[in-house]
């Protein structure tokens, strides 16, 4: 049973019983926690995300528990106003929303991964992490401004034609002092008190993604972020250079921009450090921007080294694309990496709530790579859409075949007349 709020986590957790084997290839199934079903929020819905994962194939469930610096668990360190929102149960494992959820899954078949979103924090100023850190936590641009300073997290009016922020929110600087271990603490803590878990989804890994895309800082030109002071007098100490700042000070540019990248991945290893610790065998997974070179350049994102460090044990590539022939392009290029086997490929399938068959088509168009599993973006947006929901479904392995068509009955024999001979095949036929 999780801890009483207020109470501290318990220094160890007993072993779980063993989790399903992963299935190969995966299915997964991201389930928002502000989306319309609200289903920690809701016990009457529960029943319907459980029989649509088993409808869509599903093996696994990413239910976002952690967003904006609030907690829909039971926790000591976020703002635990949603958690106290959601729903209580009279049966094991003590009434708590997600600990039941995760029960009832696992009596399914179904693995479930605690979503969080680690380096964004919304629009929320007022999260427990930044009132204990201070403004320093979050991130500053190459003028010295920081987020909290931009109208509504997003670049200034008089700047929009040239850029913007593509999400705007308040996000977290990985590289200042107290955010990595404040952040690792809090997933740690999740993992403690819902040991039945089957995984940790990182999502918001990255530094914001600025528009108009530009492939690192060294030209000099449109905007970064990384730049408060501690975090340039931390890059100043280690590396005994000065950090770039504003457009008259670009030296050093390439350096700064491997140091912010070997910041973010320095933090996946903290994290993942920390929860492997609490929760021996807990799944290590990110979702990521599917393009390698933008993810590693313009959001020092290095999922692929991620993977190679084992700091996390498989990739989500968010590939939400309508251009059918880029989503061609990107999946087989994401198929042929070394990697292809941890890979599970986010599919934006709320894109074609009015056009299911397109959905069906990209859902195919992967799994016809045997190695790529799959992940449905969201239970949400496929719930709402019926035709959607039903089209996903016969992609399922486990959908029945089409029935075939009842022969047409017999003509009558009669004597056969002479035929010419068949065609010869074209050259090369089999």
């Amino acid at each position: 049973m999780p801890a009483q709020p207020g109470e501290p986590a318990p220094a160890e957790t007993a072993a779980p019983p063993a989790l399903p084997a992963l299935a190969a290839p995966p299915r997964a199934l991201w389930v928002l926690c502000e989306g319309s079903q609200r289903v920690l929020e809701r016990a009457d819905h529960v029943p319907g995300l459980l029989a649509d994962a088993k409808a869509l194939g599903v093996t696994d469930l990413f239910v976002q528990v952690y967003r904006g610096g609030r907690a829909w668990f039971d926790s000591t360190l976020a703002d635990t106003a949603p958690w106290h929102a959601t729903w209580r149960s009279p049966e094991p494992p003590g009434g708590d929303a997600l600990a039941t959820l995760i029960a009832r899954a696992r009596a399914e078949g179904l693995r479930v991964h605690a979503w969080v979103n680690v380096l964004s924090l919304s629009k929320n100023a007022e999260a427990p992490l930044l009132r204990e850190l201070g403004a320093g936590a979050v991130l500053t641009d190459q003028w010295g401004r920081s987020l909290l300073d931009y109208p509504d997290y997003d670049v200034p009016e008089a700047e929009r034609k040239s850029y913007r922020v593509g999400t705007p929110a308040i996000y977290l600087d990985p590289a200042a002092p107290g955010v990595a271990d404040r952040l690792a603490a809090i997933f740690e803590e999740l993992l403690r008190r819902y040991p039945d878990l089957a995984g940790l989804h990182l999502d918001y890994i990255r530094y914001p993604d600025v528009l108009p895309y530009l492939p690192g800082t060294r030209f000099g030109v449109g905007l970064s972020f990384g730049y408060g002071a501690a975090t340039r007098a931390r890059f100043q100490a280690e590396t005994g250079l000065e950090a770039p700042f504003a457009a008259e000070r670009i030296g050093n540019a390439e350096r700064f921009d491997a140091w912010r990248r070997e910041q973010l991945s320095g933090l996946v290893a903290t994290i993942a450090a920390r929860a492997r610790a609490a929760r021996p065998g807990v799944q290590l997974s990110a979702a990521v921007y599917p393009d390698v070179e933008r993810a590693y350049l313009g959001l020092y994102q290095d999922w692929r080294g991620w993977l190679e460090a084992g700091s996390i044990d498989f990739a989500v590539p968010m590939l939400y694309a309508k251009d059918e022939r880029l989503f061609r392009y990107q999946v087989d290029e994401l198929a042929g990496l070394p990697e292809a086997a941890r890979l599970w490929i986010g599919l934006g399938s709320w894109l074609f709530a009015g056009e299911p068959a397109r959905a069906v088509a990209q859902t195919q168009l992967v799994t016809g790579h045997e190695a790529l599993g799959v992940a449905f973006f969201s239970w949400d947006s496929i719930h709402d859409e019926p035709a959607l929901r039903d089209a996903l479904a016969t992609t399922a392995p486990s959908a029945p075949a089409p029935e075939p068509a009842a022969p047409e009955p017999a003509a009558p024999q009669e004597s056969p007349a002479p035929t010419a001979p068949a065609p010869a095949p074209p050259a090369g036929a089999p």
